[in-house]
């Protein structure tokens, strides 16, 4: 085990900051972390930001102390590095994911309130919420399981297109692409050079628990839920840390993530 730390010279919110990484997994990073009580909010995709009031606990706890560039330069070896743009942050790291039709894969989370460009975009998910910020949620019967409504792209359509459609095929809501709000994506590991993220999208309705009825044959059961019953129906899939950390009412409540 190598967990590796820089020394406390990164200024930000009035604090300065270390950074610690793991140069062999994110799950040993994580254990290190929760042993010294360092809060998950403080993960960043591929490294912990650390208040200076934690250096001396890691150091005596075994993070070894590195420059800044070597710790980059560590990082960067490990394969562990998560790619991101200025303003975005990474949240969670899922392996085997397996989607329909796909070989299982790695997935980066990571949440942002920019558009990644089109042509990387294969498919698109919503968290559609109703004026209380209950949410629209269509059980999907080829994955088996609950979650928000989304799908692939159709050739040549817009993300933001392909978003209002499924949302109206898999709820019979109607929304304005205008009304979506860009709230993340996860990237895709695949080795085949094709469009590899899904875009995520927030929307907010202006009544309360409007009807829902699918007209797609893919979705089975349609329903509004609390939270509570979300998180109850979906907490262990890949995609619910972005759930948890955009709207968990006891969470860290990262509502302007990228800004």
């Amino acid at each position: 085990m190598t967990i590796l730390i820089d020394r406390p010279r990164f200024v930000a919110h009035g604090r300065r900051w270390s950074h610690l990484i793991s140069d062999n997994s994110i799950d040993e990073l994580h254990g290190f972390a929760d042993a010294l009580g360092i809060p998950r909010r403080g993960f960043e995709g591929d490294h912990y930001d650390l208040p200076e009031e934690y250096f001396d606990q890691a150091l005596a706890a075994g993070a070894r102390l590195v420059s800044s560039g070597e710790l980059i330069r560590r990082l960067l070896a490990s394969g562990l590095r998560m790619r991101k743009r200025k303003g975005d942050r990474g949240i969670a790291r899922s392996t085997g994911v397996q989607i329909p039709g796909w070989p299982a894969v790695d997935v980066e989370t990571i949440l942002s309130r920019r558009e990644v460009a089109a042509d990387t975009v294969f498919a698109v998910v919503t968290f559609v919420r109703d004026r209380h910020g209950d949410f629209a949620i269509v059980y999907s019967v080829k994955r088996n399981q609950w979650g928000s409504p989304g799908g692939w792209r159709e050739p040549g359509e817009e993300p933001r297109h392909a978003a209002v459609r499924e949302i109206a095929e898999e709820t019979g809501l109607i929304v304005a692409s205008a009304a979506l709000m860009p709230r993340g994506f996860h990237r895709f590991h695949r080795d085949d050079r094709q469009p590899n993220v899904l875009q995520i999208y927030e929307t907010q309705l202006g009544d309360v628990r409007p009807p829902l009825k699918a007209t797609f044959d893919d979705v089975s059961r349609t329903r509004w839920a609390t939270f509570a019953d979300f998180e109850t129906l979906c907490a262990g899939e890949f995609w619910w840390p972005v759930a948890e950390w955009l709207y968990d009412p006891s969470g860290p409540l990262i509502r302007h993530a990228g800004s």
